[in-house]
């Protein structure tokens, strides 16, 4: 699986460097960044994940973005399904995953992480947002293949 990973902070609001506007992936990815900005913006750091995904549900209200909260995924082997499944923080649009971290850092980790997820989502882009450092940074994760 190839992938590309995009890195920005709170003040970097950069052109992607793979471009979904024909799917409206772009703008859809900026307006759930701008929403993470408004909570960080309001609460700064130090809340637990728990926390920082209620407040984006309002923002989400707020901006009319369609999302599903901790999307529970199957997962299959050898045809048969596995009691484990994978918990996706949110599912935008049925388009973009969306994992929240609240930790000091993000570690690689949390990148394979959001790798798997976009594998077992069938989804083409991944936002990995923390709420835990000075300033709010994000990934974009984009499968390429």
């Amino acid at each position: 699986m190839n992938y590309l990973i995009e890195e920005n902070t709170q003040n970097e609001l950069n052109e992607p460097l793979i471009s979904y506007e024909n799917e409206g992936i772009n703008s859809l990815t900026y307006s759930v960044i701008g929403a993470a900005m408004d909570v960080y913006n309001n609460l700064g750091r130090g809340f637990l994940e728990a926390v920082y995904k209620d407040c984006l549900c309002i923002e989400f209200d707020k901006r009319k973005i369609n999302y599903q909260k901790e999307k529970k995924f199957e997962i299959i082997y050898e045809g048969i399904k596995i009691p484990h499944f994978y918990c996706i923080d949110f599912i935008i649009e049925n388009k973009v995953i969306l994992e929240i971290k609240a930790q000091t850092l993000l570690i690689d980790e949390n990148i394979k992480q959001t790798i798997n997820y976009l594998a077992v989502s069938k989804c083409k882009i991944g936002l990995l947002i923390n709420f835990g450092e000075s300033s709010l940074k994000y990934k974009r994760v984009i499968l390429t293949k």
